[in-house]
């Protein structure tokens, strides 16, 4: 039986985990593999973290190593120790990663340098910008990775273009890594959470309470491009503050809040501020909203499952199908920009099986556990 060490730090994470921890855990594969589960503490706040946990039905971290906030450096440094120890303890057979935060970074580096394998769910993204510590996060993962579980066909191009392709049959290694096609997984969790988000008693639910009559747009806002610069900042709600046509319900990161306040940047009265939510409630807004304000790689993807435009207020992003779809409109922070998606038509294109059926989760074990 495969010993598998997951590393998780934040939100998108706790989702993308929550699929496949529970299919570890199902009669089909719970004989093949166990799982240790790993927090860093990235995300510390207990609203942006131990609710996942419960909702979710995750099993609790095995480990929480409770490293929050700081600086880049920093953070990174001490889980790169951190997690060496629990590697050492633990002799995982496969060590698993997800996305592109510093918690990935740390778990592909204390794996590689242990001589461990890696598998990393959501291979293969670029958003053309190393500007982005995401960026820089994905593409150093990526090339100490062993299985490389790609979500979509430009993920595979990506790959390509760096010169990692499939090792074709051979025993894979971080020098002759398996390529796979695998879907995303957070289609997986969507299908999957939906049902259950809906199926809630309305004391149970969120939205209800928040007694909204007729459309709304619904807006997240987190990354440090946008957050950590007070000129970015006030110009995109510059342009929200004048867009009073409809509510917009924003659930705020708490770095959000800070810089908002620190900032002195004053939101619009028809601006439904709300502390961060759990997944549930996010599809239930998801779910009703009319369209999509965000900066979040995860949301602009949940966006096009859900069939809602999304305006994505960054410069690049590495889910460019949203965009060549015509679902996703890339604004930045111009001001005129943003007024123009916003009274955008709908797009009439259909929404083409971009991120596979909601398989994704088994065709990943299939990949790491040698049943494909």
């Amino acid at each position: 039986m495969k010993k598998i060490l997951t590393v998780v730090g934040a939100r998108p994470q706790f989702v993308k985990a929550a699929v496949i921890s529970r299919l570890l855990r199902s009669e089909t594969w719970k004989g093949l593999a166990t799982e240790r589960l790993i927090h860093t503490g990235q995300h510390y706040d207990a609203n942006m973290s131990e609710v996942f946990f419960s909702e979710m039905r995750i099993p609790k971290p095995d480990v929480n190593l409770g490293i929050g906030g700081g600086g880049h450096g920093a953070m990174t440094g001490e889980m790169l120790a951190r997690l060496e120890t629990e590697l050492v303890s633990y002799k995982p057979d496969i060590v698993l990663i997800y996305g592109d935060t510093n918690s990935t970074l740390a778990g592909a580096l204390a794996a590689s340098k242990l001589h461990m394998a890696v598998a990393h769910v959501e291979a293969g993204l670029r958003s053309r910008d190393k500007g982005m510590p995401e960026e820089q996060n994905r593409i150093v993962a990526d090339h100490l990775s062993t299985w490389l579980l790609c979500p979509t066909e430009a993920a595979l191009a990506n790959l390509k273009r760096e010169g990692i392709e499939d090792c074709k049959g051979l025993a894979p290694s971080s020098d002759r890594p398996r390529v796979s096609k695998v879907g995303d997984v957070m289609l997986d969790a969507s299908l999957f959470y939906r049902g259950i988000a809906a199926m809630r008693s309305p004391a149970e639910r969120l939205f209800p309470k928040l007694g909204l009559q007729g459309k709304f747009r619904l807006l997240t806002l987190h990354r440090a491009e946008n957050t950590d610069d007070a000129v970015r900042l006030a110009a995109i709600f510059d342009s929200l503050n004048k867009a009073t046509d409809l509510p917009i319900v924003f659930p705020v990161h708490p770095r959000t809040r800070k810089m908002l306040e620190a900032s002195s940047i004053e939101t619009g009265k028809h601006i439904i501020i709300l502390d961060p939510i759990g997944y549930l409630d996010m599809l239930d807004l998801e779910a009703s909203c009319d369209c999509v304000i965000t900066d979040s790689g995860g949301v602009q993807k949940e966006a096009y499952f859900f069939g809602k435009p999304c305006i994505t207020v960054r410069d690049t992003t590495e889910w460019v199908e949203t965009v060549e779809s015509g679902w996703n409109q890339l604004v930045g922070t111009e001001g005129e920009e943003i007024r123009r998606a916003l009274t955008a038509p709908r797009p009439k294109s259909e929404r083409d099986p971009l991120y596979g059926s909601g398989e994704a989760a088994a065709l990943i074990l299939e990949a790491i556990l040698g049943q494909a």
